[in-house]
């Protein structure tokens, strides 16, 4: 677990690939995929005022309190996350959703690399005749 923008260790591994989640979540919700490269939280839009954050942090009060405050009265956040802990309700500007499991498995977590095992295989049988390399004669 790292530290995350709030200093909480709530990030699940450092790389796993956040573009892919988010833009599944867009595309499940209905927005379009659009990160921003100034604000955090903007990871895609539907409308002009309404957005999407989607995260695999636990989302405690204080963190959706700073959230909600910078997002601000006219526009609205749709939040995607792992887990949270509070009344949604107290966020008028927020909707809180938990990221379907379904969607966090098929992502791929702390992979470096598309490496496929390959097994050795066994020495081939050397046939009557064949030469087995470049010095030797052929056996009869």
């Amino acid at each position: 677990m790292n530290a995350c923008f709030y200093g909480s260790s709530g990030i699940a591994d450092p790389a796993l690939n956040a573009a892919m989640l988010a833009e599944a979540m867009c595309k499940l919700e209905g927005f379009t995929y659009a990160p921003s490269e100034e604000v955090f939280w903007m990871h895609g839009h539907s409308t002009e005022q309404d957005f999407i954050y989607v995260t695999t942090q636990f989302m405690s009060k204080e963190m959706l309190t700073r959230i909600s405050d910078e997002v601000g009265p006219n526009r609205s956040l749709l939040i995607c996350c792992t887990a949270f802990r509070c009344a949604p309700s107290q966020f008028p500007n927020l909707t809180l959703k938990k990221i379907p499991n379904a969607v966090l498995t098929r992502c791929e977590w702390g992979k470096d690399d598309y490496s496929l095992a390959v097994a050795n295989l066994p020495p081939r049988p050397v046939e009557p005749g064949t030469q087995t390399s470049l010095f030797e004669e052929a056996q009869l």
